[in-house]
């Protein structure tokens, strides 16, 4: 297959008049077009179309979708103990695969390519996992499972596991996987507060046998900070790098209430940031310091959270609001500017998950978006990488390609009912109501 867009976005750049050939799921040639190429076979035409690297959400919590509106206005806490615990428990194996799918489903019409999946239902096995891998290959997602290990008492039984089980499961969900060219399998302990520091050194373990990343919340409200002092004497990200699992290998999530030394450690360590801009809104957690983290050298990738702690599953409005909330906390309408917001988004994506995602160049993994050049949400066209991140619409996504499959096509899911899948939402949520 090769794609002839009229622009193309690719390292940051426009460039005009290219071809982008891909073959087993890669880009394979970016080259200008042959007299011969304009009445060639595997040649689709995308006129009035740029093409652009998929987006990559860096975190985000599939089964949440379905609570969407329920907890809206509310603190975390409140949230946690009023939507997300008694809800979550009203789920069977069905519902979590609906709900990954309908997730999926809106990332890919919002131009997502690649979802981190931190997932916590376990029931105390795999077979809930499996359901959401199940459907991100129905719906055409590529899907990092963070399997995530959780054993605070306070939170509901199904979500609980000894380090122990919890090492082996995430072991052996990892070797199912191995090799697999759309699903990678990553270990997470929750957080500091919803994993005992067994539980983080054995998904750090985990992470050193298997050679993978490994994920973790931290920091995200100031009640953390507060709790580890209590119970640890020291603050989330002091307290991971005591447990010897502060860095490259990790990926850490929010990460808002950290102080100059903090960021320095995570910068000295190498550890990584997916950073969700929207959801540390919504819950009024805070704005992370991501201009002092990536002067430092700190990798940030972008992730919308939940869907009922967002709302949206963008992450083209995640490189909006992580500009627009650190040009605000500086008074300085410089900082973080579109091309810097827009990488985040797309190639540091990849790059903090280990994965060759986000860029438009040979070698590079064929998961691309279509836009409309035509919509007026693009227009005027002065600066198109600038319009996506600060003005476009999702409705301007028109098509979208993940490893070389169309998925979408004239804004429509191309691989399951789309319909059906609302419908399965509707009938499931009806009686569903606000805390």
């Amino acid at each position: 297959m090769r794609l002839w867009p009229d622009l193309l976005v690719t390292s940051g750049r426009e460039v005009t008049g290219h071809i982008v050939s891909v073959a087993d799921g890669r880009i394979t040639a970016v080259q200008p077009p042959s007299p011969a190429d304009a009445s060639a076979a595997d040649v689709v035409r995308l006129p009035g179309k740029a093409l652009l690297p998929g987006t990559v959400n860096a975190h985000c919590h599939t089964f949440q979708s379905l609570l969407r509106g329920l907890g809206d206005d509310l603190d975390f806490m409140a949230w946690r103990d009023r939507v997300l615990y008694p809800y979550s428990t009203r789920l069977d194996r069905d519902g979590i695969y609906l709900g990954a799918a309908f997730a999926f489903a809106e990332m890919l019409l919002h131009g997502a390519t690649t979802c981190v999946d931190f997932f916590y239902l376990q029931d105390g096995s795999n077979e809930n996992a499996e359901a959401v891998i199940a459907a991100a290959r129905d719906v055409g997602i590529r899907l990092v499972l963070a399997r995530a290990m959780y054993d605070w008492e306070g939170a509901p039984a199904r979500y609980r596991e000894t380090p122990a089980d919890a090492a082996r499961r995430v072991g052996e969900l990892i070797r199912a996987h191995t090799g697999d060219a759309l699903v990678a399998v990553q270990p997470a302990p929750h957080s500091p507060h919803g994993a005992s520091p067994a539980m983080i050194r054995a998904g750090w373990e985990v992470a050193e046998v298997a050679n993978t990343k490994f994920h973790i919340h931290a920091a995200e409200g100031q009640y953390e900070g507060q709790r580890t002092q209590v119970e640890h004497g020291a603050t989330p990200i002091r307290l991971l790098d005591k447990l010897g699992v502060l860095g490259p290998r990790m990926i850490g999530v929010h990460c808002v209430w950290l102080d100059d030394e903090e960021i320095g450690l995570m910068a000295e360590r190498g550890a990584a940031l997916a950073y969700c801009p929207s959801s540390n809104m919504i819950l009024g957690d805070g704005i992370t310091r991501i201009t002092e983290m990536a002067a430092l050298g700190i990798l940030i990738g972008l992730g919308t959270d939940g869907g009922c702690t967002n709302n949206r599953l963008s992450v083209f409005e995640e490189m909006r609001m992580a500009a627009l909330l650190q040009k605000v906390r500086h008074l300085d309408g410089t900082r973080l500017p579109a091309e810097q917001a827009f990488a985040m988004g797309t190639v540091n994506g990849g790059r903090l998950l280990g994965l060759p995602a986000g860029d438009i160049a040979p070698g590079f993994l064929a998961d691309l978006v279509a836009v409309d050049l035509e919509h007026p949400s693009l227009h005027p066209r002065a600066h198109l990488l600038k319009n996506v991140v600060y003005a476009m619409s999702p409705q301007a996504v028109t098509d979208v390609w993940v490893h070389g499959r169309p998925v979408v096509h004239d804004r429509r899911l191309a691989t399951v009912d789309q319909a059906a899948l609302m419908e399965r939402v509707r009938a499931l949520t009806a009686d569903w109501r606000p805390a």
